[in-house]
């Protein structure tokens, strides 16, 4: 018992002498300011470009395909204005008219033309089925 006393003291003061009681030391020298000038700007700041007016306009029917769309906008260079138009597969024309600009936004209005059609759709037919093949081997 006395031996693990004496270890026990032992290990407290080895561990009390090891403790730091400054903070480590620093380099001897500091590091040589730079030999070189901090390099001038070669860029400019962004010139402020002000918008510009256009008006476009394009549309796409297709009976075929049953696809059929539009757009228009138009701009005065600080104001967007325009409209598109989706025919929809239930046979109503979607309509989005909207505005944007710098203070409200984008601002748009949704609105429907026609009445929605749901066909009746067709009875299951199933694909005809073939038979068991005929055999392919002789009769004895």
């Amino acid at each position: 018992m006395a031996f693990f006393k004496i270890a026990l003291v032992t290990i407290v003061f080895g561990m009390a002498a090891a403790r730091p009681d400054s903070p480590p030391a620093g380099y001897a020298y500091p590091a040589p300011p730079p030999s070189y000038e901090a390099p001038a700007p070669s860029y400019h700041a962004p010139a402020e470009h002000k918008g510009m007016p256009y008006d476009y306009a394009y549309a796409v029917k297709d009976d075929y395909k049953g696809v059929d769309y539009s757009k228009s906008e138009t701009s005065d260079g600080n104001e967007v204005v325009g409209e598109y138009r989706v025919l929809l597969p239930d046979g109503r024309t979607q309509i989005v008219t909207y505005t944007a600009d710098h203070y409200k936004g984008f601002v748009a209005t949704v609105t429907y033309e026609g009445e929605a059609q749901y066909p009746e759709p067709a009875p299951y037919k199933p694909a005809p089925s073939y038979g068991p093949p005929a055999p392919a081997y002789g009769a004895p």
